[in-house]
């Protein structure tokens, strides 16, 4: 069946190493848009972040969507929220004993801001906030209402580190099972509630769309992306950089985030 739908990660894969949109990247999507297929951009940023990077491709507006918060959230591009899983302040207390498990910093992401306990704030966590365009709230552990929520979790640690791999080895087995945990870089990891991810998110948007799943194609490189590469319905698309278990799932390899990997795989199966 003909594609109706294209899931887009960010970062390493819509995104060059630059942070930029490729000018023959942007023409293919825009060219694809224009043919009436839908693009959806499925990022770990929250929607601040993202939307920088939808307006330079023409995407606007209440019938134009964005998965978030790696699928914990999915809105309209006017901010409506269509889809969200949060955590509560229960979850807020388990995070903070999984970071006792190493050295790293630990953010909660939110719609509106970031929050942290930390002091002392890692280059990675200031990184993260300042690519999705979001105010980090450092408060105390008393000023953390009890009626608190979030969407997501950032471990960081600065990328000459082994504190990250440490947490990663440490997280016990209960943990996978109760969240959706993925490693995203070699000095992040981030955690959403279990169910909430990007794969799951962009079939429960096809669904509303009334889009059949196997007419929808994704794009991904990372660990966050891994959960769109595991539904046999999807079109799957690794970029050349992709790691090794995005390459495994994968329907076909296209080139790296820096050599038009998108574009090339939109015209080859469907412009």
């Amino acid at each position: 069946m003909a594609i109706k739908m294209v899931a887009i990660d960010l970062d390493g894969t819509l995104l060059t190493s630059g942070n930029t949109i490729s000018p023959e990247t942007k023409k293919t999507i825009q060219e694809a848009h224009n043919q009436g297929i839908k693009i959806v951009l499925a990022s770990g940023r929250p929607l601040s972040g993202v939307l920088p990077f939808d307006e330079e491709l023409g995407l606007e507006g209440e019938n134009e969507y964005a998965v978030v918060f790696n699928g914990a959230v999915v809105q309209n591009l006017a901010g409506k929220v269509l889809i969200s899983h949060e955590m509560n302040y229960r979850d807020f207390n388990t995070m903070l004993r999984l970071q006792r498990l190493s050295h790293v910093n630990l953010h909660f992401e939110t719609t509106e801001c970031f929050w942290t306990l930390d002091r002392d704030i890692s280059v990675q966590m200031q990184i993260n906030a300042a690519y999705t365009n979001n105010e980090i709230k450092v408060r105390n552990r008393d000023e953390i209402s009890k009626d608190f929520t979030f969407n997501k979790v950032g471990f960081t640690c600065s990328k000459d580190s082994d504190q990250i791999a440490k947490l990663w080895a440490s997280i016990p087995e209960w943990a996978f099972q109760s969240y959706d945990i993925v490693r995203s870089l070699d000095n992040c990891i981030e955690l959403n509630a279990i169910g909430a991810s990007k794969g799951n998110a962009v079939m429960d948007l096809a669904e509303r769309l009334k889009i059949d799943q196997n007419q929808v194609m994704v794009f991904g490189d990372q660990g966050n992306d891994l959960s769109m590469f595991e539904n046999p319905e999807f079109k799957k698309i690794a970029m050349g950089n992709a790691v090794s278990d995005i390459k495994e799932k994968a329907d076909y390899i296209t080139d790296d985030n820096d050599h038009n990997g998108v574009a090339k795989a939109l015209k080859k199966f469907i412009l």
